[in-house]
């Protein structure tokens, strides 16, 4: 990832991706073109994970007596997202299949079979069915190294939703907690 004032952290995190190369001579979209876009899966997801923010947040202004409400609307909407991001996996995906490997609100990391062209633009769909999230985006290979028997490429976002970063980023960070639980059992055991 490129070190500047708007980068984010990654962690390392397996998920699916698809690549479709962008034509240089076309311009990059703007939001409401990207979000044009998504497929009609894609628009749900991304519409009911905006309604349950924004929902959420005016419940946790409440006292103490809606924790319980809270926790179970979770719930509800967890269940929810499960059955939208297995519906948009299950989809016939455009693109070339590969598997990321880290990710953050800056820009992802994946495996390729083949070397891609640095400063070259993909329109990429990721999804990260353990974090529910499923997205679409324009990201530049910014670098691309040989790994064992296939290439690491580097991407930054290029044009993403900004909803897109706000998960990407919830995610990046429920990761990262995560290693740090195992981290401390494993500490603990040791």
């Amino acid at each position: 990832m490129l070190a500047d004032s708007n980068s984010y952290f990654s962690v390392p995190h397996q998920f699916s991706a698809y690549l479709n190369l962008w034509d240089n001579h076309t311009p990059i979209p703007s939001q409401d073109q990207l979000r044009d876009m998504q497929s009609v899966g894609l628009q749900l997801l991304t519409d009911v994970k905006a309604m349950e923010a924004n929902c959420l947040l005016q419940l946790r202004q409440l006292d103490n007596e809606a924790k319980a409400v809270v926790d179970f609307l979770k719930l509800q909407s967890r269940k929810i997202d499960l059955v939208l991001q297995h519906i948009l996996e299950s989809e016939q995906q455009q693109g070339d299949p590969v598997v990321g490997v880290q990710f953050g609100g800056s820009g992802i990391s994946v495996l390729s079979p083949a070397a891609l062209i640095e400063g070259q633009h993909y329109q990429v769909q990721l999804f990260m069915r353990t974090e529910l999230v499923a997205l679409l985006c324009i990201a530049k290979v910014v670098q691309c190294k040989a790994v064992e028997q296939q290439w690491l490429c580097e991407f930054e976002f290029s044009q993403i939703l900004d909803d897109d970063v706000e998960q990407l980023v919830k995610a990046s960070l429920n990761v990262q907690q995560k290693m740090l639980k195992r981290r401390k059992q494993q500490n603990q055991t040791d």
